[in-house]
């Protein structure tokens, strides 16, 4: 548990929560670590940075990169159902022709449904967008041609206190985004960056698996 956490005068519930979700067994492909939270959206909260595989450390990775936070409020908003809300950001860069699939933002979303349901997370009032960003460089950033980004932004509130399992749930979304193979069953895979062979990846088709 972080220092600042346990040295304060947090709720036991508050408390606890940090403990399960600090025990969440996370991807080995993930470099995971606690980042200062933000102070003016609940009493208490604590907030992880993870990037996939990223060069070095304490620079964004060219495969992925995210956020989780965990809020906690004792009153209970109105606007959240609970007392905790969940809070994450994942994005990652896509293969040009994936970033004009009409069909790509609808497939990262599945990807998080499906992920906290393989997790065991459970939640309710689930809200957020994908946003998909097409750029083309010009002038001196002519050499970077056309590029395109997939960015997803949730937020949902838990039903019970093992928050470990929603953690484990964003981070495997973080490593499907980023292309590698899903430890979900059932879900297909993308190719979703140049070059991404070297992952093992293989494209395949972007619409949702329905079964």
């Amino acid at each position: 548990m972080s220092d600042s956490v346990a040295g304060s005068t947090h709720s036991p519930a508050f408390t606890r929560a940090v403990a399960a979700l600090q025990s969440a067994k996370t991807r080995p492909e993930l470099t995971i670590t606690e980042i200062p939270a933000p102070g003016s959206l609940a009493p208490s909260a604590i907030a992880l940075a993870a990037d996939v595989t990223p060069a070095r450390h304490g620079v964004d990775s060219p495969l992925g990169t995210g956020r989780f936070i965990l809020l906690h409020d004792p009153s209970a908003p109105e606007a959240w159902g609970g007392e905790f809300r969940v809070v994450c950001f994942a994005q990652s860069p896509l293969d040009t022709d994936m970033g004009l699939d009409p069909f790509m933002a609808e497939v990262a979303w599945s990807w998080l449904v499906d992920a906290l349901a393989t997790s065991g997370a459970q939640y309710h009032s689930a809200s957020g967008t994908a946003t998909k960003i097409l750029s083309t460089g010009f002038g001196e950033l002519d050499v970077q041609g056309d590029g395109a980004v997939i960015e997803l932004r949730a937020s949902w509130t838990p039903l019970d206190s093992e928050i470990g399992r929603h953690v484990e749930g964003w981070s495997e979304l973080l490593c499907m985004l980023a292309g590698l193979p899903p430890a979900v069953e059932g879900v297909s895979l993308l190719a979703l960056h140049k070059g991404a062979a070297h992952s093992g990846a293989t494209r395949k088709s972007p619409t949702p698996s329905r079964s």
